[in-house]
């Protein structure tokens, strides 16, 4: 009995489950629909997350990519304003535009002393390069708008007296030579632009603004009644006429450095007193006058020289640039060695002076050294034409030295490729890393030769006659003599041989064009003391020169602004001459020190 209610029981639970089973399969027939609502939603759901998490992302990685690219362009507009401020440099320095020149400390009042004479150094003005530069014809070397330069020219083209059409026809080495450039635009080889021209009037003025009135360079001598007709060649005392014996003027035998000194006078003095200026010849750079041959100079420069080849050599990827640059922009290269940095800085500036662009030169490429080209980016191939022999200026030599690196390779000649298969033209092109490189390098290597003991024994080598003749001046303008201004029209190499005779120096190893050093002579209004008076590029250096530095100098007051200027004792650098020059060099006279000697000395 008890097993059959067991068993009936069961029969109930299983019942009650098939019906329950029975009612779920029911309710999911009939919400079927809701089921599949649920799941399209879910679905959509998760697809809807994916996508956002997808696109987010992205979004992080282009802010990543936005905030690298900001940061590349950044940097790359950093380096270009730095290579901006270096060409700004370079141009300024090395350029010397007109308008920058302006009067610095020269002349003033100096209350108790009275201004006896000026003697005035000038490094010619802007001229065009020295060496045959491939597509110089396309660089404007005028320099218009200048109202004084217009003047000038326009003055010289009517003749006068003493030009005709625009030449000088007064006797002596000059007779005949150009006042004025032979083109307005054209940078013709070592001669003379309109820019240059511009420069030296602008000096010029300052001269004049500084001496003219202190030195009474523009009085008119009285006329003196004469019983003799007037001699044709003599304008001594004439009336009208003034007289020029308080002025010497001396130029080497360039065209640049005579027109220089003629344009710098012009500002000077009046039209009619120029006219009859005398100019002389010196035979040298250096202005030695009767102390010239000295075989240990020329020793000394050959070292330097090697010094100079040997210091490029250490440096190949400057050596590099310095020869690719110069395959561009030399037509003649030398076919053996290295080309000099000078050269190639000195043909680069006629493009920075005058603002035109930077070279290109397209070149034809051997087929078996296209690959190694593409790779470079740039290939030179060099000409061989006549080289011209002309006489020029040993110019130009500037920013801190960078070792800024280039690939750069230098090809064969086109014609050595024995299967004669060229590939199509290239362009390779000078950039302003190329031109920053070469600035820096020359401008290091300067310094480095300034402060050389060999650079300062040649300086006194080649500057001894020339401070003799500048002492001798001295004494004639202490000792009552008219001369009242002495102007000599030089070179680089002049002022260089000279700042490195006397011990000073300038903040560039490179002089600039129209350059000037100015010795200022004074007298005691309160005893009959001498003293002199250094400037450079209007810059008071007195107390910097090695025979006035030290307490040997006298400071006193300059002008009503509370400036204050140094004067030396003439006799220091008298003293100077006779008895200590020569020490450096072991010897006790310029003949004796001039000896060659093998290694230099010790």
């Amino acid at each position: 009995m008890n097993h059959f209610r067991g068993h009936c029981k069961k029969i109930s639970v299983f019942g009650e489950i098939k019906m329950l089973l029975r009612e779920i399969a029911r309710f999911s027939l009939q919400h079927r629909t809701l089921y599949c609502y649920l799941i399209l939603s879910i679905w959509i759901f998760l697809l809807i997350a994916g996508m956002y998490k997808y696109i987010g992302s992205i979004e992080n990685n282009n802010s990543m990519l936005s905030s690298k690219g900001f940061l590349y362009k950044k940097q790359q507009m950093m380096q270009e304003e730095q290579e901006r401020i270096r060409a700004k440099k370079i141009n300024d320095e090395d350029c010397n535009h007109p308008p920058t020149i302006g009067l610095g400390e020269e002349g003033g009042t100096l209350d108790g002393w009275s201004l006896q004479g000026v003697l005035l150094l000038i490094r010619h003005g802007d001229r065009g390069p020295m060496a045959h530069v491939r597509g110089i014809d396309s660089v404007d070397c005028s320099f218009e708008g200048d109202t004084v330069l217009t003047k000038y020219n326009h003055y010289l083209t009517n003749s006068s007296s003493s030009t005709t059409a625009g030449h000088w026809m007064k006797t002596g080495s000059f007779h005949g030579f150009p006042l004025l450039p032979p083109s307005p635009k054209a940078c013709l080889l070592g001669q003379l632009t309109q820019k240059g021209i511009a420069q030296l009037l602008r000096v010029g003025d300052i001269i004049r603004q500084a001496y003219a009135h202190a030195l009474s360079l523009y009085v008119r001598p009285p006329a003196h009644t004469r019983t003799t007709p007037y001699n044709a060649s003599d304008t001594t005392n004439i009336p009208g006429i003034y007289n020029t014996d308080d002025i010497v003027i001396y130029s080497t035998r360039y065209r640049r450095t005579f027109q220089s000194a003629m344009a710098l006078m012009f500002s000077i003095v009046p039209p009619e007193k120029w006219q009859h200026l005398q100019v002389q010849e010196s035979h040298s750079l250096s202005f030695c006058f009767t102390d010239c041959a000295c075989p240990q100079a020329d020793n000394l420069k050959k070292q330097l020289d090697k010094e100079s080849k040997h210091s490029l050599g250490s440096h190949p990827a400057v050596g590099a640039i310095v020869q690719w640059m110069g395959a561009t922009l030399l037509q003649n290269q030398p076919t053996v060695g290295q080309v000099s940095p000078l050269e190639v800085r000195d043909a680069i500036l006629s493009h920075i002076c005058h603002d035109a662009p930077l070279p290109c030169r397209k070149i034809l490429l051997n087929a078996r050294d296209s690959k190694s080209a593409s790779k470079a980016g740039a290939s030179i191939s060099s000409t061989a034409d006549p080289q011209d022999v002309i006489n020029i200026d040993q110019d130009d030599s500037g920013i801190v030295f960078s070792n800024t690196q280039s690939q750069v390779v230098t090809e064969e000649p086109d014609d050595v490729d024995p299967t004669g298969d060229q590939e199509p033209e290239i362009e390779g092109c000078v950039e302003k890393s190329h031109v920053a490189a070469l600035m820096s390098y020359t401008q290091w290597a300067a310094q480095k030769e300034s402060k050389s003991f060999k650079t300062k024994q040649q300086g006194l080598l080649r500057a001894y006659g020339f401070l003799r003749n500048i002492v001798s001046y001295m004494l004639k303008m202490i000792s009552g003599d008219k001369v009242k201004f002495v102007l000599y029209s030089g070179h680089d190499k002049t002022m260089e041989y000279l700042m490195a005779a006397l011990g000073f120096s300038s903040d560039s190893p490179f002089i600039p064009y129209a350059s000037r050093v100015s010795f200022e002579v004074y007298k005691s209004d309160k005893d009959t003391q001498f003293y002199f008076r250094l400037l450079f590029n209007g810059r008071d250096v007195t107390n910097t020169v090695t025979v006035c530095e030290g307490g040997k100098s006298l400071s006193v007051p300059r002008g009503i602004r509370g400036d204050r200027a140094h004067l030396c004792p003439i006799e220091n650098i008298i003293r100077f001459l006779h008895d200590d020059f020569f020490l450096p060099l072991n010897a006790t006279n310029f003949k004796d020190a001039c000896l060659a000697q093998k290694d230099g000395y010790f």
